[in-house]
């Protein structure tokens, strides 16, 4: 168990570059989107036919079909929260993207009989406290707070689906045909959402490029591939709630790259999700893996 704590902290530190690669793109947030997602694909597709291409041509149909609605689902998760942003302050947000654990707590619970432990629940209770106490912190005014919050909530419900599929899935099938595939029909939909929304995916700087390459190796090749591992070996749930110290981590990396001092609220609301946290690992010993 101590090797997969070890990679799934490895994945959770490397979606956190995601945040600093992105305020270091100029670039509208769905080319960023497409551009990662594109990148990453085409980065896994000379591995994946080689070493998994076997391992391709045998897999089910039902399962080609799971996995390309994974690709979907994170496809959804991408454009509708980062276009949520427009619509809505980063906090209202923030708070309805972290409740992604519950509605894969709950959902993993009544699928595949997960149980949750009274530390579980009180973990993810406390995390989430934290985490809205870091968007109150950092309230603004949108253009359209219901619109804003509906893509929101939307986005996070699609992250679950992402990774409740990924929990199925990656039983039987392994990493690189699952990443292959399913980052490539998300970087399918990206880009015919990006080419239809109007946006040229051309004429950025070699900065921004650099990160549009940044951004599929480490937190969408090294970060999510390494939660995709970690789905086989552990529960949905206790996955989504390691995701939530990616704020920390960002906050971190902001302050180290950006030279974007945390606030006060963003401390305290850091300290309430890690010791959230470790309450819910510390009850996943209790419960079924």
């Amino acid at each position: 168990m101590k090797r997969q704590y070890s990679v799934l902290a490895f994945g959770v530190i490397s979606v956190s570059f995601a945040a600093v690669f992105i305020r270091l793109a100029d670039a509208p947030s769905l080319v960023i989107a497409a551009w990662r997602m594109c990148l990453a694909a085409l980065i896994l597709a000379p591995f994946a036919v080689k070493l998994a291409g076997k391992e391709l041509r045998q897999i089910s149909g039902r399962d080609l079909a799971m996995m390309l609605l994974a690709g979907g689902f994170l496809a959804l998760h991408f454009g509708l929260w980062i276009t949520s942003l427009s619509y809505t302050s980063v906090a209202t947000s923030v708070v309805l993207v972290t409740a992604t654990p519950i509605f894969v707590a709950v959902t993993s619970y009544l699928l595949f009989k997960e149980k949750l432990t009274i530390k579980i629940v009180l973990g993810i209770i406390i995390s989430i406290g934290g985490s809205i106490l870091i968007g109150y912190g950092n309230w603004s005014i949108g253009t359209n707070q219901l619109l804003g919050a509906g893509l929101a909530l939307a986005g996070a419900l699609a992250v679950a689906g992402y990774l409740l599929i990924g929990r199925r899935i990656r039983r039987t099938i392994g990493l690189l045909s699952y990443a292959f595939i399913t980052y490539s029909s998300a970087a399918v939909l990206l880009l015919i959402t990006t080419m239809a929304s109007g946006y040229s995916l051309s004429g950025y700087s070699g900065n921004t490029y650099l990160m549009f390459v940044l951004l599929a190796l480490i937190p969408q090749i090294l970060g999510h591939s390494s939660l995709n591992w970690s789905l086989k070996f552990m529960p949905a749930t206790m996955v989504t709630i390691a995701v939530l110290g990616e704020p920390i981590i960002a906050t971190i990396l902001a302050f180290l790259i950006l030279n974007e001092a945390p606030t006060l609220t963003e401390i305290i609301g850091g300290i309430l999700i890690l010791g959230g946290i470790f309450i819910a690992f510390r009850g996943n010993k209790m419960a079924t893996i």
